[in-house]
């Protein structure tokens, strides 16, 4: 009798690479590296505490609350939008790969993702940038306050890990009990959410041609954003994962996925900011100082250390925040609400006033390339990455500084 069985055709084989399994952390960085530099060459590079930013001030200026009645609205919000359609790519890539579920865990996890959120918004507002946007954007940008906010990000990690090993060990209840699951699928059932994901990724391109005609960046952003998004779902990115794995379970792959991605990014951004390219009408020192904010090094380390907490008590870092969203993933569902909620009162009535109190000199803009050049500013960025890597590498054989 006849074989039956037929082999997949090129692009069933094709889809299958991408959607059939996880890819490598790394590969995931580097696409996510390359992406940031084109948004950089297009405008500026990537950032998510301005667009959780934007969404909470819509939000308060649809109910009328903290005078936010001229916020911009989301729809002219680059950094808004690209944080919805990030959202949206990592809903069709989990579509794609049928790993769509609504995941609701026990109360405590729930808390702990709105606190968290919370605390990553007062980072970050205090801080002037998010694990994306002072740390992946940062470094690459050449940034001394860069440096300070991932020392901040260090040692807040570390803190909040700390506490919640004792969390498990003191009050195993806490985050303990029913969990659920709805609309999981599986092998042979599911089918409906590969054709959801096709009209969502047609509804995304559709969104990105109607932008296309008067605001051909916008357009770019939501097709970028949209491949951030699918390309962090699939790749499990996600900057905690890098700064918190070493120290609990030992594992290197999530830090070296960031490491990669860094790598990506500083090649891209230093070649854009020597050369002047995409200068425009800002001219060159304006090119040069993109995304080199005025929290050097008082600003930096504080935002660092909270958002650091911030983003490990919650489980997810600004992106992975995000992807997680799309996935379906409740707890980080209270995350996004956190930050969105407590980001504008934070910029608003916390951060302002203490601002003030604090000398100039604690809060300036710093461009290492002033100081050391471009060939020391790029040593420098390589080192500390080389550092790093060797760091997560020795720690994975030796277990030295592995909770587990």
């Amino acid at each position: 009798m006849a074989e039956t069985n037929k082999e997949p055709g090129i692009l069933s084989q094709l889809f299958r690479i991408f959607f059939s399994k996880h890819w490598p952390v790394w590969v995931g960085g580097i696409v996510l590296g390359a992406l940031n530099v084109f948004l950089f060459a297009i405008k500026s590079p990537w950032g998510a505490s301005g667009g959780f930013n934007v969404w909470g001030e819509n939000v308060y200026k649809m109910v009328g609350m903290f005078g936010l009645d001229g916020t911009k609205p989301l729809s002219l919000s680059f950094y808004g939008m690209l944080c919805i359609f990030l959202v949206l790519g990592s809903f069709i890539a989990a579509l794609l790969s049928k790993e769509f579920a609504f995941r609701i865990p026990p109360k405590g996890e729930l808390i702990k993702g709105f606190i968290g959120g919370g605390l990553m918004a007062l980072g970050a507002t205090f801080g002037l940038g998010c694990s994306i946007g002072s740390f992946f954007s940062g470094l690459p940008a050449l940034s001394g306050g860069a440096i300070i906010f991932t020392l901040g990000l260090f040692f807040g990690t570390i803190v909040a890990l700390k506490y919640l090993l004792w969390e498990m060990e003191k009050f195993p209840s806490f985050s303990s009990g029913k969990s659920y699951t709805f609309l999981a699928a599986s092998a042979k059932k599911g089918g409906w959410q590969r054709y959801l994901g096709w009209i969502v990724l047609i509804i995304t391109f559709i969104v990105a041609y109607r932008y296309s005609g008067d605001n051909k960046i916008m357009a770019w952003f939501i097709i970028i954003g949209m491949l951030m998004g699918l390309i962090s779902q699939r790749s499990r990115f996600c900057i905690v994962k890098g700064f918190r794995d070493p120290f609990m379970t030992g594992e290197s792959d999530g830090s070296v996925g960031v490491m990669a991605g860094l790598l990506m990014g500083i090649f891209g951004f230093t070649i854009i900011k020597y050369f002047g390219i995409g200068i425009g009408d800002v001219g060159v020192r304006a090119r040069e100082m993109t995304w080199v904010f005025p929290h050097f090094f008082l600003r930096a380390g504080i935002g660092g250390f909270v958002f650091g907490v911030g983003m490990t008590v919650a489980g997810g870092c600004a992106v992975g925040t995000l992807w997680r969203v799309g996935e379906g993933q409740v707890k980080l569902w209270a995350s996004a609400l956190g930050f969105l909620l407590i980001s504008p009162i934070s910029k608003l009535y916390i951060v302002k006033p203490l601002v003030e109190i604090i000398p100039q000199n604690l809060r300036f803009k710093s461009f290492l390339p002033d100081y050391i050049g471009y060939p020391g500013a790029f040593t420098l960025m390589i080192f500390i990455i080389l550092i790093w890597y060797v760091f997560v590498k020795w720690n994975e054989k030796t277990g030295k500084f592995s909770a587990y």
